[in-house]
């Protein structure tokens, strides 16, 4: 067991399992399973299966194997049901702790917080056909960035999928595209050109979405000061026109006044 107490120590985050104090337990969810797999997949296997229970056969019939008889193997699998409780116990706030503290399988705990944040199957199966709707009138909102329909998108696949819902991988792909509004539609048509959408993960078609948005305002602000200087040069000829327009118009006017002047002067001098 050293080799768990040197996991556990107190460190880097990474080290230790992610809390629980009775909020957004779906994502704790996820969180803890990946936890227990990446320091041994049989931990999450306890906590799902139950505890290992070593058995051997006496006069043709299989009966549970006396501890004094377990080898080193049979003794380090059962175990991972006492290390799947101590991972969990260590997530849990004093209320979250005080609710599981009376079972003593990992399984039973496991099935104490699921029944208590998600409900009964019957809840579940409930909330997984609203969860189903909800993804099926997915739609991109107005104005709405290509990263948050991304973060509304995951946030509804990944409680779909802690409830046992299962998607292919070029529906959800194709799901995606179909959801953005029409200004996106030249991209949607490049994309399914260029790629296969089987092969495509989800969070690389938003990449490439968020990609192809970026190279769009790119090119937009490219192009901004040409036009800003065309637009002001053609103000700049517009103001000259109408000066030389004013211009000639005082020009002429200050040439009849002087030639009506003359021919008044012309008159006087002939009187």
């Amino acid at each position: 067991m050293s080799e768990f107490k040197v996991l556990f120590a107190e460190g880097s985050a990474v080290n230790r399992p992610p809390m629980f104090n009775g909020m957004n337990y779906a994502f704790w969810k996820i969180r803890m399973r990946i936890f227990m797999e990446f320091i041994d997949a049989l931990i999450w296997e306890a906590v799902v299966h139950g505890p290992y229970v070593p058995m051997q056969v006496v006069k043709d019939e299989e009966v549970v194997k006396p501890r004094s008889d377990w080898n080193e193997t049979e003794r380090r699998k059962a175990q991972y049901d006492l290390v799947a409780k101590n991972i969990k116990t260590s997530a849990l706030t004093m209320d979250e702790f005080f609710r599981i503290s009376q079972y003593n399988l990992a399984k039973e705990t496991w099935e104490v917080l699921e029944v208590t944040h998600e409900g009964t199957e019957h809840v579940k199966r409930s909330r997984k056909h609203s969860l189903i709707q909800e993804y099926e009138l997915f739609r991109m909102q107005p104005e709405e960035s290509i990263a948050d329909v991304q973060k509304r998108f995951t946030h509804i696949m990944n409680h779909l999928t802690s409830l046992g819902k299962e998607f292919d991988r070029e529906e959800l792909n194709i799901k995606v595209l179909k959801c953005l509004d029409r200004s996106w539609q030249p991209k949607v048509t490049a994309i399914s050109k260029s790629r296969d959408l089987s092969k495509l993960g989800t969070a690389a078609l938003f990449g490439k979405l968020m990609e192809l948005k970026r190279h769009k305002e790119q090119e937009t602000t490219e192009r901004k000061p040409k036009g800003l200087a065309l637009k002001a040069s053609e103000q700049n000829e517009i103001k000259e026109e109408k000066e030389d327009a004013e211009n000639d118009e005082t020009i002429s006017l200050l040439t009849k006044r002087f030639t009506r002047f003359l021919k008044k002067k012309s008159r006087d001098r002939n009187q």
